[in-house]
């Protein structure tokens, strides 16, 4: 019986076993592979690029990633970023050659890191300048602004961050909840007053997050490339967290409060990596004005927390649950970020924060508007323009006090 059926004048080809179509699929995946392997190979093998060599030195980049501070000395941690291997021949200090030590030894491999150990007697608040010199001759200098002791990992060290961290993230939102009462007899034009409240101060950390990602970044290596990776990281944490918002209806209620509280998290960790870190390098100092300055500025988050839950009545463990998912990660950044801080880190959150606050902003304009029952009409009446305006004003005045 033949394989070849004619239907209406058209012949369909005989099919194909399944375990050849599999075979002959992987064949044209192996191949593509195979011509580069061998490309690669012969690269490699000939150098056809050494005729294009001038007898320039290679280009050689070199980030410093951290500073420690303590009795034994300084140690600086720096990563390569060349095109070739760089090697380390002197170090200076306030313009002074020193002895100094690396871990490991050797050259030091594109994007890789060492550890630069340096019996240096420092002065506490002093300004220090660092200057590695390489084996080409090439120089790259670091400063460091006020010198003090990097903070330990010891008991009391944590403590105390972690005091710090409850006061300017912990303690804000839950004063922030704590008008939850009040505010459940607001009428149709107080709740979108209050809704177009949260837009705004979110809207405020959305813009302040980037600008402080890309500042960030620009501080990092440059294999990083650090403003593309802000924007994937922002893009990349927007979509995710609306694939998982949709996935069972848009989200109201509760559902909307944990997402403003994530992002407003987010955003709070990614500050105290950036806090964290300036502690750690004596870049910045807490008054108690400025502590005040914090906690103020924070307290209109835990309000845009409430504004979605003031039609339910959640039990008394969600509003814990909400104020430790908003404020805890400032403790958790402040720890991370005086004991490990490197500034692709701190604008990789930030950018995440920013992602995530994003998508807040557009669920919760889309509440709004569902909300109201006028549609894109519910974001231009006076109550909602009102709540926007006194967000962002209110986070922009607040951020005055603790901008340093």
């Amino acid at each position: 019986m033949s394989d070849v059926v004619e239907t209406q004048g058209i012949v369909d080809p005989p099919a194909v076993p399944a375990g050849l179509a599999d075979r002959t699929r992987l064949l044209w995946v192996l191949l593509p592979l195979l011509a580069f392997g061998l490309a690669a190979l012969w690269l490699v093998s000939t150098d056809p690029l050494r005729s294009f060599n001038n007898g320039a030195p290679p280009v050689e980049k070199l980030t410093f990633e951290r500073t420690i501070l303590g009795p034994g000395g300084i140690h600086v941690l720096v990563r390569a970023g060349g095109s070739e291997p760089m090697t380390i021949a002197q170090v200076q200090v306030d313009d002074a050659y020193w002895e100094f030590t690396q871990e490991p030894p050797g050259s030091i491999a594109r994007a890789a890191t060492a550890w630069i150990h340096l019996p240096f007697p420092w002065v506490l608040g002093e300004a220090h300048a660092i200057k590695i010199v390489t084996n080409t001759g090439a120089t790259f200098d670091h400063q460091i602004a006020v010198a003090v002791p990097t903070p330990t990992r010891d008991s009391t060290g944590l403590v105390s961050q972690a005091l710090l961290g409850a006061f300017v993230g912990l303690f804000p939102v839950a004063v922030g909840l704590m008008f939850y009462p009040a505010l459940r007899g607001v009428g149709r034009s107080g709740m979108n007053f209050l809704l177009a409240l949260t837009v705004g101060l979110l809207a405020f950390l959305f813009v302040d997050a980037l600008g402080d990602a890309f500042e960030l970044a620009g501080e990092a290596a440059a294999i990083f490339q650090g403003p593309v990776m802000v924007v994937l990281a922002a893009v990349a944490s927007f979509l995710l967290l609306m694939a998982v918002g949709r996935r069972e209806g848009t989200p109201t209620g509760l559902a909307l409060a944990t997402f403003i509280a994530l992002g407003i998290g987010l955003h709070n960790l990614g500050e105290g990596l950036a806090i964290g870190g300036a502690f750690a390098a004596g870049a910045a100092g807490l008054g108690t004005f400025l502590v005040l300055g914090f906690t103020l500025h924070n307290i209109t988050e835990g309000i845009g927390i409430a504004a979605p839950i003031l039609k339910v009545r959640p039990p008394l463990w969600a509003f814990a649950g909400l104020t430790l998912l908003a404020g805890g990660p400032a403790i958790l950044g402040l720890w991370i970020g005086s004991l490990a801080y490197a500034p692709q880190w701190s604008a990789l959150a930030l950018a995440i924060g920013a992602g995530a606050i994003l998508q807040v902003i557009i669920e919760v304009g889309s509440y709004l508007m569902r909300s109201d029952g006028q549609g894109l009409r519910a974001l231009v009446i006076p109550s909602t323009m009102t709540g926007l305006a006194a967000g962002v004003g209110f986070m922009f005045a607040t951020a005055m006090l603790v901008k340093i």
